[in-house]
């Protein structure tokens, strides 16, 4: 298995204890949740369900629903074990009873009891009272027996946490191990790409995450003899395109008011910087109330949205962190049909202006890595952009990543996509330093101001080189 080494860890562990276990895994859709618990457990359970979901065409229309996933489950009981004489249960609560007779029927002393339920959130569809049972499911029988390891996964992710991990109800604190599953980091995207025989360098890689972000199921779908602008071609553009519809299907998958999330999203996408609450809720129509609360929250927990307070402001914006849907909304959506759009594209003014701003959402991505190589790992930060309007006196000024360090200084760092050593000329020296004086002069000369490039393949040496204290390079970005 590429990466998840914490995972593993923490799966281990929590199975070793002499215990009953809750562990929910929880994640974006197509991270690789599924195939982390199948791996770790090696597909050997006491019972296993996968929900259908309710993107399948059985589910139209929707009243069907719940007699559709009682009828699934009731395959699933039968299939491990369950009486063929037994009719399909008429509820949740029927269908988990089922489920206890059935385990406890196969259960041995002394060896671990391990139930997976794959995609739980389908489950609870509207008037279905599949929470109540479940809660008592748990509560009845899953926690009254040690041996007994009950993993639970969704891809809705605000739903797992709201009904499961911060559950008020009957499920309060009962969950042992919240498990969340992230994207890939850079470096397990080269293990994977090596582990699968791609010839692909880390410039290759990087450009391969600028659209895909971690993601193990997009990354999968690449040819191993295309180069990487065929790839988005082959993925993406055409009406054959196993991506092509992705982005409709990773909302209606997760959310059960797809249209006005993905409202918000489309919005974000157009401004890297982001907006606030309340321009949200005016740009989109919304009320400022609860329900945009709720929303901001889904997109927030399932991270497709990042709120952030801009260096030097007290105000919270919201920007789109999702780099595949960045890469969709701005390139992908209106251009499905042209079959070869991203190699008519390749290295055009276009594509170079989206590799320069799809390099700083990757650099976001790593943080940790570039606090690494500057030395600071350890040191307690905040990190944000910040943009200066322009006025009649004062020009106006955006810094990509501004890195607040609890150490008393700050790091102003320039993030720089280029296809050899990054060259500093005068004017852009010049504007370094009107960048640093302004963060001084911002601060009250405070904290030292270090300025930091990070790019790709280093910094030419040159006589304005010296604008720059510290480099960090795509190599350390695979730290």
């Amino acid at each position: 298995m590429i990466g998840r080494k914490i995972e593993q860890e923490l799966l281990q562990e929590a199975v070793e204890k002499d215990r009953a276990q809750l562990i929910v895994v929880y994640g974006r859709r197509r991270v690789g949740k599924t195939f982390l618990v199948n791996e770790f457990f090696q597909n050997k359970y006491a019972f296993k369900h996968t929900a259908v979901s309710p993107l399948n065409e059985k589910l139209k229309p929707k009243r069907n629903l719940l007699r559709i996933q009682l009828k699934e489950f009731h395959y699933s009981l039968r299939s491990y074990g369950l009486p063929a004489g037994v009719p399909v249960p008429a509820d949740w609560t029927e269908a988990l009873h089922l489920l206890q007779d059935l385990l406890d029927g196969k259960r041995k002393e002394g060896e671990k009891c391990v139930v997976f339920m794959d995609e739980l959130p389908w489950l609870d569809s509207p008037r279905s009272n599949f929470m109540p049972a479940f809660e008592h499911f748990c509560n009845d029988w899953v926690l009254a027996r040690k041996d007994v390891k009950l993993v639970v996964c969704g891809s809705a992710t605000s739903w797992v946490l709201d009904k499961l991990v911060y559950n008020k109800g009957g499920l309060y604190g009962r969950v042992t191990l919240p498990l969340p599953v992230v994207p890939f980091t850079l470096k397990e995207c080269r293990e994977f790409f090596q582990d699968g025989g791609y010839a692909m360098d880390e410039y290759d890689i990087v450009q391969a995450y600028m659209a895909f972000g971690g993601i193990p199921y997009y990354l999968d779908q690449f040819r191993r003899g295309n180069s990487v602008p065929q790839n988005f071609d082959a993925l993406l553009y055409g009406k054959q395109a196993p991506l092509r519809d992705e982005f409709d299907r990773l909302f209606s998958s997760q959310f059960t008011h797809p249209d006005e999330l993905k409202k918000i999203v489309t919005l974000l996408a157009g401004k890297r910087s982001g907006y606030t609450r309340d321009e949200i809720a005016q740009k989109c129509g919304f009320t400022t109330g609860g329900g945009l609360t709720r929303m901001l929250s889904a997109l927030e927990k399932s991270t497709f949205v990042t709120p952030y307070v801009p260096f030097g402001e007290d105000l919270t914006k919201y920007r789109l962190t999702d780099l595949f849907c960045l890469f969709y909304l701005k390139h992908v959506k209106e251009n499905r049909d042209a079959t070869t759009y991203w190699q008519a594209l390749w290295n055009s003014p276009a594509m170079l202006s989206w590799s320069g701003y799809a390099f700083e959402d990757v650099c976001r991505a790593h943080i940790r890595q570039i606090k690494n190589a500057l030395g600071i790992g350890d040191v307690t930060t905040r990190e944000s952009s910040w943009v200066v309007p322009g006025t009649s006196d004062e020009r106006g000024m955006q810094i990509d990543l501004v890195i607040d360090r609890d150490d008393r200084k700050i790091c102003l760092c320039e993030m720089k996509f280029s296809q050899g050593k990054f060259t500093v000329g005068r004017d852009y020296a010049a504007k370094l330093q009107e960048r640093i004086s302004r963060t001084m002069e911002h601060t009250g000369n405070a904290k030292p101001v270090i300025s930091v490039l990070v790019t790709t393949y280093g910094l030419e040496r040159n006589e304005y080189s010296g604008r720059f204290q510290k480099v960090v390079t795509m190599e350390e970005l695979f730290g």
